[in-house]
């Protein structure tokens, strides 16, 4: 039987509602707690951010680009994204285009950081290619249903920490986990085992690192431009190709 595009994106518009309702929630708490409280909020998100970077960026071990070890592929895509995003000032761009829209919806705290630190969480990692390919597929949402309300409660945590920008993730999780979804006959023929494929292990791993970033933002240990390395994402499987033809 023929899905319906509902069938095929019941589980990104379940996830959408999720992020929508765990950043009304934030708000809602935002500037009402005592800042002892809320300080101790942000340490928590920050530290649990930690340990979703490090558990992501792990996937580098299990990725080799023919006899080049994941590590290494990870640390090329990751500085070549770097020095590309630092030239094409990603990170400034991002920030003008975010303080734009918190004057339009007259939101507070940090957007861009915001935005970038609620996508990478969101949107990079297995969990998202593989329950949305299984959506488009079958119709089935249930990966997608687990991973939206672990995104809803992140959400609450994240926008009391960096306000109404974390919301506006919700315009990636509908492009992109929509876009996979709808894909995903074609997805299924390039990437069969996608759970294990090199190339997605590779931009988990990377995704990873940059999460361990928003991490250590959160903890404002120092400041790590996360949105500078945004363009590692796609370099990294042109790396892992690039290692396995010369291999």
């Amino acid at each position: 039987m023929e899905l319906s595009l509902l069938d095929k994106l019941s589980g990104t518009l379940a996830n959408a509602a999720t992020v929508t309702l765990g950043t009304g929630l934030g708000l809602m708490l935002r500037g009402r707690l005592p800042e002892r409280m809320a300080r101790i909020m942000v340490q928590g998100v920050g530290l649990t951010t930690l340990f979703i970077g490090f558990s992501m960026a792990g996937a580098l071990g299990k990725a080799k680009g023919g006899a080049i070890d994941g590590v290494v592929l990870g640390l090329i895509a990751l500085v070549l994204g770097g020095l590309l995003g630092e030239w094409w000032r990603i990170e400034e761009a991002l920030e003008g285009i975010g303080e734009k829209i918190k004057r339009a919806v007259r939101g507070g705290g940090s957007f861009t950081e915001g935005f970038v630190a609620a996508s990478l969480l969101f949107c990079v990692g297995p969990m998202t290619l593989l329950g949305s390919i299984q959506n488009g597929l079958t119709g089935d949402p249930s990966i997608l249903l687990l991973k939206a309300t672990l995104d809803g409660l992140s959400a609450i945590a994240l926008t009391s920490s960096f306000g109404v920008g974390v919301g506006f993730s919700v315009l990636v999780i509908l492009g992109y986990q929509g876009g996979i979804a709808l894909l995903a006959g074609t997805l299924s023929q390039v990437l069969p085992n996608p759970a294990q494929d090199p190339r997605v292990l590779l931009v988990t791993g990377v995704g990873g690192l940059m999460v361990l970033g928003v991490g250590i933002n959160l903890l404002g240990l120092t400041k790590v431009r996360v949105g500078s390395f945004l363009p590692a994402l796609l370099l990294a499987p042109l790396v892992w190709a690039l290692a396995n033809w010369l291999s």
